[in-house]
């Protein structure tokens, strides 16, 4: 290899980690505009997804305009959510009446884990406790909500105008590519990434809600309080791929010994709640997914790791997602196959063909 061809591929390399750790830069600090904007375009291949549904039926499809399919779409979610959070309010209000009860379980929880420790774990949690700043933590909460009736409003709007853009996108397409080959191919990359990630969130959405129906009723089963909040809880959670399981099951289950105050509650709900995560994520979800999205097992792992560190418990939802994005447009583009390749499942990649 010549010291030329050397000192070519060391300043490629140099210009690719400069890339790569000023995106990340730029990711970090813009978290406050870009994670709206990828939710907002989320929300938009819904909206697609519904609106595709609604004209399935012919009246609608003949007398609606698509401006109105897409407004009922757009109240749809907006019914879905609604819903969700005045579900909410009622478990957090029933969970609220019971407090004394289980603020009594849990320091009877914590004599039995003193007996069996041997020590006084006890005096050390409350010492931990007295030094928290509860003034602090109620301000930091508020700075928290206010900043999601931000977000949800800034949401609001790249959806409303993304649904304006998309009416006029064939116009800006034409202008943007005068050969109609390079136009069509466009569209067809639109349509495959509208494709998958559509046909990502209608499955996992479905599994998700499997998994959170038949967890209600296995809390239901054990008594446990406010077992819609759970459910919606575990249903959430499952979004996050292999952890979000985990982390869903433990929190009904820890709760148990507040509402109980013994442990046996804890292990008939992990094990249950458990087993249901484990079905349906494992057999059904496989069954259910197949490789369509053509993702490999460790990238969905990495990309939850990356984009966590990156966006935290939102960057967590959206991994899959951003990857599935991320492959659809690499694989289109030569220079950058190869890391769509890396992130496929078996190294097949379904590019679109050329006219």
């Amino acid at each position: 290899m010549t010291a030329d061809h050397k000192s070519f591929d060391l300043s490629k390399t140099a210009y690719f980690l400069l890339i790569l750790v000023s995106t990340v830069i730029i990711l970090i600090y813009s978290e406050d505009y870009i994670v709206p904007f990828i939710i907002a375009l989320i929300v938009w291949f819904i909206i697609h997804e519904l609106r595709e549904n609604i004209q399935q039926i012919p009246w609608m499809k003949r007398n609606c305009p698509m401006w109105l399919q897409s407004a009922i779409a757009f109240m749809v979610i907006n019914v879905v959510i609604l819903i969700i959070i005045e579900l909410l309010m009622y478990s957090m209000s029933n969970l609220m009446s019971s407090l004394e009860l289980y603020e009594s379980n849990l320091d009877k929880s914590l004599m039995e884990v003193n007996a069996l420790a041997g020590m006084d774990v006890t005096s050390h949690l409350y010492n931990y406790l007295e030094k928290l700043d509860l003034t602090e933590l109620a301000s930091s909460l508020a700075d928290y909500i206010t900043v999601l009736l931000g977000d949800a409003f800034l949401i609001l709007l790249y959806v409303l105008f993304l649904l304006i853009e998309e009416s006029i996108f064939p116009e800006k397409l034409k202008r943007l590519y005068p050969s109609e080959k390079q136009q069509r191919k466009t569209v067809r990359l639109f349509n495959k990434m509208d494709h998958n990630i559509s046909r990502y969130l209608t499955l996992k959405t479905l599994v998700s809600l499997l998994t959170g129906l038949l967890s209600y009723f296995a809390l239901i089963a054990f008594g446990i309080d406010a077992p819609i909040f759970w459910a919606l809880l575990i249903f959430v959670l499952n979004y996050i791929p292999t952890i979000g399981s985990l982390i869903a099951t433990l929190f009904p289950a820890c709760f148990a010994i507040l509402q109980f105050g013994e442990l046996a509650p804890f292990v008939y709900i992990l094990l249950s709640v458990g087993a249901i995560q484990v079905i349906v994520g494992n057999v059904i979800e496989p069954k259910v997914m197949g490789n369509s999205l053509n993702i490999s097992s460790l990238v969905v792992i990495l990309s939850l790791t990356i984009w966590g560190a990156i966006w935290g418990v939102m960057g967590m939802i959206l991994s899959v997602p951003i990857t599935v994005m991320m492959i659809v447009v690499f694989e289109e583009i030569p220079s950058l196959r190869f890391i769509a390749v890396m992130l496929s499942e078996k190294g097949e990649l379904n590019a679109l063909e050329e006219d």
